[in-house]
């Protein structure tokens, strides 16, 4: 027998089925078949404790009773903690009492399961048949599932869609063996009957005893032990002969360890998971790794084949997945479930050109993202660690991680599967991508920003851009966290806000400019009333009274398209007490300027400039694409009166944002508009990690507008101008 440790999973139709029993006593039967180090977990979320009972112990440990010793243990140390049987196996349970499961976490029950494994040469485990965050961790190391069912055909019905559920989470087919309990020759539903419901013949029928199974649970002695010649044990006993014999253990797959089912499946299975007490899905650093390193070619064939089997057999050309998602919530969960299904038996049919388990579980949720999801994407967009996703054709996906661009070993089959995902994300929103309108700009349900272009203007291939979303908006406090600004300077701001003075945020591609515009606005106060006018609706406004206004491409034939500027002309039909432009790049800046001198004080918008005069010159030139013949200097004075403040964002070389400077626009002398820095940050060099060392610095001078907040009754702190911030 290989030295090799072995899981098995027991898991049946329903509660009663007999699981615990069996479970004890396969454990038994394996130890005393080979004399191996048995170990047997009763891992029942919902009812834990019969297999203590049925053990006639009257208290075994418990793995959240060792939870805070586990990093201590050896792997000798840790036999000696748990419970031991006078059959020679050992036993745990996962609590005592249910309400100590709110305080273990998946990852200690991980660290549990792996030092058992270091440990015991055979791990049985009693799953119960909830599948949740923790019952579903002995599948992901499990070798071998065992399924229980019986006759009754109510129970057949319910195993049939448990064993379903099963599937789903890419547990291949081969792997999963029924078990016939309490059988009976005469009964009507024969064995052939059951093992056409689950489309499986019945590996072992159990005859029933009841006479036995009291006698059992009365004295609190194993059958196994009770009756070791009865036809109920030697069934086992013969399963256990079976299990240890080189052509089994050669048969069953490696298991694949932590992280091979995915969070979002078991979501689709139970939609309460992760909803209360659960960590935050996010993915494995692997995809960080170097390309080559993860999926090889052999192993993208069988993926590019599998996909054009299914869409096939589902006939998903003619299946709009975004459009039954949105129209018919229902018949869209009975799509993923029917596709992960119609994966697995397709995967099953390859079973032998997949090398192990965890490839087997990779290529599935591969192949279910491109069918239904956004591929590759997907993964990356649940990962709370990426700020930004840069798709440059199929085979190469470049994120911002921590301020810095990585390449990722991720990628989609084809040009084809990727223009797909991009058809996909745009079509929701009456956006559309083709030869004649090859570049769009989009968003996503979260409200990720997303931009793609496709050939010809592309020669690489489609591409996608993806500025990631925050489910949680940013704060100041966050962005003082961040070192992008300090305290008084968010005072500052406030102050600013509060005056109603009209301000431009400046910065490059990536600087932070929607962020720092967001936090801006959130200190408008919240009797007001405020338009956002953007591309791509971005902001998140805490304030109640806020209208979002989003323009629209033309249409097939070129026509109806409204412009940003079109909005900003209308919202100043709408009564606005504000008005906020995501971003001016064009003859929107006029009417942006005029808004902030016709009424509309306290008004916000960003451009893209490098630094507070590129941002003046910048203007200047936008007002210019609105085609009226004005000179220099009448725009020059329109600007120097609307705007009254810049903020000054840049990306420094550690990936960190930073405002750079705040500026005050004082006026205009002569044909020149006329700036004054409040505050510059100053650069003193980098840390040895490469982190950007500075400090934001008064430059000395009073701004105009102090005399404003003083009128207003503004406080700002005594001595903002004179130091070192």
């Amino acid at each position: 027998m290989s030295a090799q440790s072995y899981v098995f999973a027991v898991t049946g139709s329903k509660d009663g089925i007999g699981k615990s029993n069996f479970s004890l006593n396969l454990a038994i039967s394996l130890h005393k078949t080979s004399n191996a180090r048995v170990l047997v977990i009763d891992f029942d979320t919902e009812n834990c404790g019969d297999i203590k009972n049925l053990a006639g112990l009257t208290d075994i440990i418990s793995i959240t009773g060792i939870a805070d010793s586990l990093h201590k243990l050896d792997r000798e140390a840790f036999a000696t903690y748990l419970t031991k049987h006078n059959s020679g196996i050992s036993l745990i349970e996962l609590y005592k009492r249910k309400n100590e499961l709110r305080n273990l976490s998946a990852s200690t029950i991980e660290a549990f399961i792996n030092l058992a494994r270091q440990s015991y040469n055979f791990i049985v485990i009693d799953c119960g048949n909830k599948i949740d965050t923790f019952s579903y961790k002995p599948y992901e190391f499990a070798n071998f599932v065992f399924f229980l069912t019986n006759q009754n055909i109510t129970t057949l019905q319910q195993g049939a869609k448990k064993l379903s559920e099963l599937q789903s989470l890419h547990i291949p087919g081969e792997m999963i063996a029924i078990i016939l309990n309490e059988f009976n020759p005469k009964s009507v539903i024969t064995k052939q009957i059951v093992g056409q419901k689950f489309r499986k013949d019945v590996l072992l029928s159990i005859p029933k005893d009841e006479t036995l199974f009291e006698y059992s649970v009365t004295k609190g002695i194993p059958i196994t032990i009770a009756g070791p010649t009865n036809a109920v044990s030697k069934c086992i006993f013969d399963l256990a002969g079976y299990i240890i014999s080189e052509k089994f253990l050669k048969y069953i797959k490696p298991a694949a360890g932590s992280g091979a089912i995915g969070f979002d499946v078991l979501q689709d299975i139970n939609p309460s998971i992760g909803k209360s007490g659960d960590t935050a899905h996010s993915v494995s650093r692997d995809i960080f790794s170097q390309k080559k390193a993860a999926i090889n070619e052999f192993n993208n064939e069988i993926k590019i084949a599998i996909h054009k089997k299914l869409i096939d057999v589902m006939d998903l050309k003619s299946v709009d997945p975004t459009e039954i998602s949105e129209k018919n919530p229902k018949k869209f969960a009975e799509l993923k479930v029917k596709t992960r299904e119609t994966i697995n038996r397709l995967l099953d049919e390859a079973g032998a050109k997949i090398q192990n388990l965890e490839d087997r579980r990779r290529l599935a949720k591969e192949i279910y993202d491109e069918a239904l999801g956004l591929g590759a994407l997907e993964d990356l967009l649940a990962d709370t660690t990426v700020s930004e996703i840069m798709v440059n054709g199929p085979n190469q996906i470049y994120v911002e991680q921590g301020g810095k661009l990585v390449l990722t070993n991720m990628s989609f089959t084809t040009d084809k599967h990727l223009l797909g995902v991009i058809e996909r994300i745009v079509a929701p929103i009456g956006r559309r991508i083709d030869e004649k309108t090859p570049m769009v700009d989009a968003r996503l349900k979260d409200g990720s920003r997303v931009n793609a272009i496709i050939p010809p203007l592309s020669l690489t291939g489609p591409m996608i851009t993806i500025r990631k979303f925050s489910k949680e908006p940013l704060t100041y406090k966050d962005l003082i966290k961040f070192g992008t600004l300090t305290e008084d300077i968010a005072d500052l701001m406030r102050a600013c806000i509060e005056a109603r003075l009209n301000c431009v945020v400046s910065g490059g591609t990536g600087s932070g400019k929607t962020t720092l515009l967001n936090v801006m606005a959130s200190f408008i106060p919240t009797n007001e009333r405020i338009i956002t006018i953007e591309d791509s609706a971005e902001l998140q406004l805490p304030q109640e009274h806020v209208g979002t206004l989003e323009t629209r491409p033309p249409n097939l034939q070129g026509e109806n398209e409204i412009s940003i500027r079109d909005l900003v002309k209308n919202a100043l039909r709408m009564r606005p007490d504000r008005i906020i432009v995501g971003e001016c790049r064009g003859a929107e800046a006029l009417d942006m300027l005029q808004a902030m001198n016709t009424g509309h004080d306290g008004s916000m918008t960003t451009l893209h400039a490098n630094s507070p005069r590129d941002c003046m010159q910048r203007l200047e030139t936008l007002v210019m694409y609105a085609g009226y013949d004005l000179p220099s200097k009448a725009i020059r004075e329109q600007i120097a009166s609307a705007v009254h403040m810049i903020f000054q964002l840049n990306r420094m070389s550690d990936g960190s944002r930073r405002i750079t400077h705040i500026t005050e626009v004082t006026g205009i002398e002569g044909e020149k508009v006329v700036l004054q820095d409040i505050f510059v940050f100053k650069q003193k060099g980098v840390d040895e990690k490469g982190r950007v060392i500075g400090r934001f610095e008064s430059t000395g001078l009073v701004p105009k507008f102090l005399e404003t907040l003083k009128e207003k009754g503004i406080r700002i702190p005594k001595g903002l101008f004179s130091g070192v911030k």
